[in-house]
């Protein structure tokens, strides 16, 4: 058996786990070839079973637990095996934060050179209470035994899990999905069919923790919605915190929950969020961080690193609503930013004359504007980006290592991509320090933020 290729799916073998993967799952070595083991944790030793056998890599399952790892705890939710929204709940939160901390490394030693030793790399930055943190939920609907069920898909697979609670959502959405499900059900309202593209596929529902707005949203595959207004009504009525009830229309095949169409069945466009001394109006499709309780922490993280002077310029590029550039720039001489979703502009433009920042918000990408402000005499001495888990463009990064801001604070929620921008950057910029934040407990997902500082441009 050279390198494990000969391996069957079905054969059994000892492994030990070494480290975490990207994905929450175990990884260990056999025949030097590596092991992917969902729900197996470092330090464990166990009876592994192929699954899956590839040229590079074995997918395989946990036959039998040898030596548990110190750290594993029963998981308190009932369809966590079944759900796949969560891939820790059996790894203590001490150790869900530690291993986080090791995937950044992790992901510095593989895709760098760096001395990781030398790096600044700080402990996770966790939660008091690591349940029901989540502010919004994005449920798809199903069919059993007749009648419409909304929940999550089973990881790799297209099986529904119907989800009555979720312990890591706060209540006030559990509770308002169970109402919205009853009221479909009760009133005969369709799941979507992709043969007549047609019927509701997805339910979200958004709280406001500081406000106790809610609003929820229905997804249909068109712009046929029966019943909506009656639906609109007995939810307002029978959840008297629901502000907004809007329907969304997304046709076709997309990973993308929602569509550009919007419209309001009842209530108000928005509903309204508090973070810090901010008050955000959020419309259907606006952007905010899922966890408002480690939001405010990370934030205050960027704005440390960014240590804003009074007569410093801002650049807040991937900018959304604006949240990230008005909370460290609030007492800057500007603030500019921009986006490519223009919904967002518009909210950024609004919260910004709300609160009484000098700001500029754009449409489009940040390797556009960065380079016009520059050709006008504007440029930033500091920088803050939060890109999508795709990591920062190409063409932003030799934008940024051009104009070269003094000060960059990069927040990424993507390790391996993080870590290959780093190295992209680094003729031009220093790592100051590099802080892991736990935005998603029970989760495999870590936020970082890092602080980079130009060279010498001498």
């Amino acid at each position: 058996m050279k390198n494990g290729i000969d391996m069957k799916p079905g054969q059994t073998f000892p492994l030990t786990i070494k480290r975490l993967g990207i994905n929450g799952e175990g990884v260990g070595y056999f025949k030097r070839k590596a092991v992917f083991v969902p729900g197996a944790l470092p330090g464990e030793e166990i009876t592994a079973e192929a699954v899956k056998v590839m040229p590079k890599f074995t997918e395989a399952v946990v036959k039998k637990l040898r030596k548990p790892s110190p750290q594993r705890v029963t998981p308190p939710c009932d369809i966590y095996e079944k759900c796949g929204g969560c891939q820790l709940q059996h790894l203590s939160y001490e150790g869900q934060l530690k291993e986080k901390k090791e995937l950044v490394v992790q992901a510095l030693d593989r895709y760098t050179s760096f001395n990781i030793d030398k790096l600044p790399i700080h402990d996770t930055i966790g939660m008091e209470d690591p349940w029901r943190y989540r502010n919004k939920a994005q449920f798809q609907t199903g069919v059993y035994k007749g009648k419409m069920i909304m929940g999550l898909y089973s990881t790799n697979s297209n099986q529904l899990v119907n989800i009555e609670e979720c312990i890591v959502q706060h209540k006030a959405v559990d509770e308002t999905i169970r109402v919205a499900k009853k009221l479909m059900n009760k009133l005969s309202i369709p799941v979507y069919s992709a043969k007549n593209k047609q019927g509701v596929k997805t339910i979200v529902v958004r709280y406001g923790f500081e406000t106790g707005d809610i609003q929820a949203v229905a997804v249909t595959g068109d712009k046929t919605f029966p019943k909506a207004e009656e639906f609109a009504k007995q939810l307002m009525e029978l959840k008297p915190r629901v502000k907004s009830v809007v329907h969304n229309i997304n046709p076709g095949k997309t990973h993308l929950v929602m569509g550009d169409v919007s419209k309001t069945i009842a209530g108000s466009d928005t509903i309204s969020e508090e973070l810090g001394e901010f008050e955000y109006e959020l419309s259907a499709r606006a952007f905010f961080q899922l966890n408002p309780v480690q939001t405010k922490k990370l934030y205050d993280e960027v704005k440390k690193a960014a240590n804003v002077q009074p007569s410093d310029k801002v650049a807040d590029a991937y900018c959304g609503s604006g949240t990230i550039g008005l909370w460290i720039g609030k007492n800057a001489a500007e603030v500019r930013g921009m986006d490519t979703i223009a919904a967002s502009i518009k909210d950024a433009r609004a919260n910004a004359e709300k609160y009484g920042v000098k700001a500029t918000y754009e449409v489009g990408p940040a390797e556009k504007w960065l380079p016009i402000w520059k050709e006008k005499g504007w440029i930033p001495d500091v920088l803050v980006t939060d890109p999508p888990r795709t990591g920062l463009d190409p063409k932003l990064i030799q934008t940024i290592k051009q104009i070269q801001p003094s000060v960059f604070v990069y927040v990424s929620c993507n390790p391996s991509t993080l870590a290959k921008d780093l190295v992209a950057l680094a003729p031009v910029y220093k790592i100051d320090s590099i802080q892991p934040v736990d935005m998603f407990p029970q989760t495999a997902q870590v936020e970082t933020v890092v602080k980079l500082t130009v060279k010498s441009k001498a």
